[in-house]
């Protein structure tokens, strides 16, 4: 007999994720023990650890499959991650046999929709352009933030269940992000930090896009960043389109934004390999 607690890793675009199912025996894992499960010499190694937890009784009356704890490789918690929600919506829907499932997150509630063997659409919710809500630390014109580093100047501040500023280019192969990312996800104008977005419309349906990620490292896709790069170029006026393909360095997704601000979010999602997590992190 196996002995550690089961887990499955999976990945979005090569966003991966180290997925514990926790609705029959409580998992909480240490900030240590979250550190090196999420290291990639001493532990699993992914970008997030996915714990799926039991909906609460109110929940689980309106058909809320799980609550999902989306946990950084430093310990805090996101509210959202669309990369993650496609993989969680996938399994979930594999386990009921269903075409669509519910979940909740820190962010709120999330519908996915099975769009193919390996394919989910996730509805991330409305994208919140008040400066209060992306937060900032003072009123600001969130179309139009003044900061910026070296090329990367006057970025637009979305929030979709966490905070992002996106900064739109001319050449996105000229920019270093991983030079730019860490002075701009750590500026003082976000109390809570920022996932710092660069974006080059390609045409009014095709947008190439990078994300430097909270807590600090380069991602190859970031589904909420999708959203809100779109957003952002919309509130621009850079495009007329509300269905926008996003190409990243992992390969692309389709971003919709609805007239109230809904994102939608369609995506693959693929399992890479299960198994144990080694005591003690039980």
């Amino acid at each position: 007999m196996k002995s550690g607690r089961p887990f499955i890793k999976m990945h979005g675009l090569r966003n991966d994720f180290i997925i514990v199912d926790a609705r029959r025996t409580p998992f909480k894992p240490s900030v240590a023990e979250i550190k090196r499960i999420c290291d990639r010499r001493e532990g699993i190694g992914g970008d997030e650890l996915l714990i799926m937890e039991p909906p609460s009784s109110s929940d689980a009356d309106n058909d809320i499959a799980a609550f999902v704890r989306i946990i950084n490789p430093d310990g805090r918690e996101a509210e959202a991650c669309g990369n993650a929600s496609r993989c969680i919506g996938w399994l979930l829907m594999k386990e009921r046999g269903l075409e669509s499932v519910s979940f909740r997150t820190l962010g709120g509630r999330l519908r996915c929709l099975l769009k193919g063997e390996k394919k989910v659409s996730v509805g991330m919710g409305q994208l919140r352009t008040d400066w209060q809500e992306i937060p900032l630390a003072k009123e600001m014109n969130s179309l139009h933030l003044d900061i910026g580093t070296g090329p990367l100047q006057d970025p637009v501040g979305m929030n979709i269940g966490n905070p992002h500023a996106v900064f739109f280019v001319n050449d996105i192969e000229q920019i270093d992000l991983e030079d730019c990312g860490p002075i701009l996800q750590q500026d003082p104008l976000f109390p809570q930090e920022a996932n710092i977005g660069v974006a080059q419309m390609i045409d009014a349906r095709t947008m190439k896009l990078a994300v430097w990620e909270r807590p600090g490292a380069l991602t190859t896709a970031c589904g909420s960043g999708a959203c809100a790069a779109v957003g952002a170029a919309l509130r621009r006026g850079l495009t007329d389109q509300r269905k926008v393909k996003v190409i990243m360095p992992a390969g692309s997704m389709e971003i919709e934004i609805d007239e109230n601000n809904e994102a939608t979010m369609t995506g693959p999602v693929e399992t890479c390999y299960t198994g144990y997590l080694p005591l003690p992190s039980l």
